[in-house]
């Protein structure tokens, strides 16, 4: 849905009674309903656009700059909580293609953003609903909209929920800590001690060798893995551990 065309504009006053149906439905799919609604309407308001309308209207390029400043700090604080494991440099690759304008393009599309936006007649014309910069700082505007309507927990929640398949597939290409290193940290957390692996069997010639490894917590057996070296072996024993573990818990 269209928050505005180009037949809006030429009214040259920002349709309310028009775009009320449109802001409801975007708050839906934002998952935040906002108290200050002018904030949200500033974030989908182009520069553009000002040209066109009579009144005391205010664009997006300044929320655009504290948006990327609060992804930039969320992005951060989820990267360090699951990747506990992982380095200084690797967590700064990881977030630059997260908060790249490419991804944030993405990002916006998924949500339908350009069909929200309030643009001047020549961004209309130039598609400029599809104009992957456009829509990349608007996404970096609402971000700071909903932060500052319902503070850094909303803005987490909508960054989180937004952003939910981007951080599955940093787990599915195996940049996740593994199995192993989540077991390391949770029985030192959890027991103060760590688990301790036996290699229990090995079978096959020497060049298509097929080791088995027990993981013990303790004085207990709390998983079994086989692999074609000892490191797979490990890492499968580690995941079963790191089920039951989660299956006791439960």
């Amino acid at each position: 849905m269209h928050l505005s065309s180009s037949a809006d504009m030429h009214s040259k006053h920002l349709p309310m009674s028009r775009t009320s149906d449109a802001l409801y439905e975007l708050q839906t799919t934002l998952g935040h309903s906002f108290v200050r609604i002018e904030l949200l309407i500033e974030a989908l308001t182009h520069s553009s656009a000002l040209n066109e309308w009579r009144g005391n209207h205010s664009h997006n390029e300044r929320l655009e700059f504290l948006g990327d400043s609060v992804l930039d700090l969320l992005i951060s604080e989820y990267l360090m909580s699951e990747f506990q494991e992982v380095d200084e440099g690797i967590l700064s690759k990881m977030k630059a293609r997260l908060v790249g304008k490419d991804t944030l393009a993405a990002l916006s599309r998924s949500l339908s953003l350009g069909s929200y936006l309030f643009l001047g007649r020549g961004e209309e014309l130039n598609d400029g609903r599809q104009n992957p910069s456009i829509l990349a700082d608007t996404l970096e505007a609402v971000i700071a909209a909903v932060y500052l309507d319902g503070g850094l927990s909303s803005a987490r929640r909508l960054v989180l929920n937004v952003y939910r398949e981007k951080f599955n597939l940093l787990n599915s290409n195996g940049q996740k800590t593994d199995d192993k290193s989540q077991l390391q940290e949770l029985c030192q957390r959890r027991f103060g001690f760590l688990p301790v692996y036996h290699l229990s069997h090995t079978s096959g010639p020497d060049h298509h060798r097929t080791f088995e490894v027990e993981v013990h917590l303790g004085n207990d057996q709390y998983g079994a893995g086989a692999g074609r070296t000892k490191k797979k072996a490990e890492q499968e024993a580690a995941k079963q551990a790191l089920v039951r573990l989660q299956e006791i818990q439960a």
